[in-house]
């Protein structure tokens, strides 16, 4: 994770079991990193345990100054500092707290002739000494060329396209930050020189990149960052004057605002994309329509969220994949069950008989291995909604299916719905099966 990645986490973990908000930064997270920092309050360790999966403070290199001793480089033992630095902001550190000492960093660094830093020689101990990573500090950057053309645009969409695929397989936390050093690169291009109908479609392009990068950002939970790459996409869609492109960054929007519990923010996202219904193909409505189904059912409004989510199924009956623009290939049929079996499944689990199981075994059985996170995710819904209907045995086995490929995603989204599942699961934790998946999500995801 970046630093702003994990603070992210922190802050999130923190609210969720607090209720109040942190204000866990970047700049904290490096503090704690070069050792200026080495015993936060307990909270943050909690927080640092439970995000980065591990049992105790030690395994983090937290320790409390004012208890136990320290060690000299020779070995010996020195008195501790009597300083404290606990919160973000506060600068305090203990004597030896060094650049190279602290919590979170291990590196083995002497001085060589002259005075230059060199790595000490300690091979096949599995520690990548600091002065080596000092070598991939600034580096030059790739120079923007004064005119884009046609060949710029097409590595601009080249990039989204792969970088869209890698999200779908492994989820949105193994390639992050390269989106976004990509995103920041072409976003320069537009500052370059281009004809009329050029500039229009790089907008396009480097709209549809930050999209991508949004939503990476979604699914790592780093939901600060992934809200403004969706307002610096709805910009370049604006600028490009591209309903399409426009309509599946509000829609990601709204489902960005389900998500954070924010529902009735993500009505008016999909209505203010459904304004001009006749500027977007029949798939593009079906994805905006069951977005704002999900919305309708989290407000428990039961009877406008089963018709919306038909209107949905009647704007797909009528899809033609040959008019979709490319972004939207993922939205297929089982992506379409996966959606609306997720929006009625939160009716269901309220008492109300729907079709969510239906949709969600139909997505699971639709998705092809190139969308592993989506087939991953309609498996734990399903698990979840076994689970909740009292169907505790076949929940076990669909949820273990799930675990299996669980396991193989960077995806915090996937991770909460597995805490989903467990809780759950605690109705029926009597059931030793029950008992052990219980056991096997909590080691996955803490």
């Amino acid at each position: 994770m970046s630093r702003q990645e994990m603070a992210d986490q922190l802050n999130a973990y923190l609210f969720r079991v607090t209720g109040r908000e942190f204000g866990i930064d970047a700049n904290y997270v490096g503090k704690l990193e070069r050792g200026v920092i080495r015993w936060p309050q307990k909270l943050y360790r909690d927080a640092f345990r439970t995000v980065l999966g591990v049992g105790s403070d030690r395994e983090l290199g937290f320790f409390n100054p004012r208890r136990a001793p320290a060690l000299a480089g020779n070995g010996a033992a020195v008195p501790a500092a009597t300083g404290s630095a606990g919160d973000p902001g506060n600068n305090g550190h203990s004597a030896d707290a060094g650049e190279h000492g602290g919590a979170l960093a291990a590196s083995s660094v002497r001085t060589g002739a002259g005075g230059q830093a060199v790595a000490s020689p300690r091979a096949g101990d599995g520690l990548l000494p600091a002065a080596a990573l000092a070598l991939l500090g600034p580096l030059e950057a790739t120079p923007i060329p004064s005119r884009v053309g046609r060949d710029e645009i097409g590595h601009v969409r080249a990039a989204a396209v792969l970088f869209s695929r890698w999200d779908h397989s492994y989820g949105g936390g193994f390639v992050r930050d390269a989106v976004v050093a990509q995103l920041r690169w072409s976003a320069r291009l537009l500052q370059a020189g281009a004809g009329h109908r050029e500039r229009l479609e790089l907008h396009e392009a480097v709209g549809h990149l930050a999209h991508v990068a949004g939503f990476m950002a979604f699914d790592a939970y780093a939901f600060t960052d992934a809200e403004r790459l969706f307002r610096f996409a709805l910009a370049c869609a604006e600028a490009a004057g591209t309903w399409h492109l426009r309509a599946k960054v509000l829609s990601s929007m709204a489902r960005l605002a389900v998500w954070r519990g924010q529902a009735a923010t993500a009505l008016g996202l999909t209505d203010l994309a459904l304004l001009r219904s006749d500027r977007i193909t029949p798939t593009e409505q079906a994805m905006l329509l069951t977005a704002r189904a999900r919305g309708l059912a989290r407000l428990g409004r039961t009877r406008e969220t089963l018709r919306v989510v038909g209107a949905a199924d009647d704007a797909f009956a009528r899809s033609d994949p040959a008019e979709d623009p490319p972004w939207m290939a993922y939205y297929d049929a089982a992506q379409h069950a996966g959606d609306t079996g997720h929006a009625l499944f939160d009716l269901e689990v309220r008492g109300y008989p729907t079709e969510a199981g239906r949709r969600l075994a139909a997505a699971v059985a639709g998705h092809t291995p190139a969308y592993a996170r989506s087939r991953t995710i309609s498996r734990i819904k399903l698990a979840s909604l076994l689970m909740a209907t009292d169907d505790p045995r076949e929940a076990v086995a669909v949820g273990t299916s799930a675990l299996e490929s669980a396991g193989r995603l960077r995806s915090r989204r996937t991770a909460e719905d597995l805490r989903e599942l467990r809780r759950y699961a605690g109705q029926h934790a009597t059931i030793p099966d029950v008992a052990d998946l219980r056991r096997r999500v909590g080691t996955l995801v803490g």
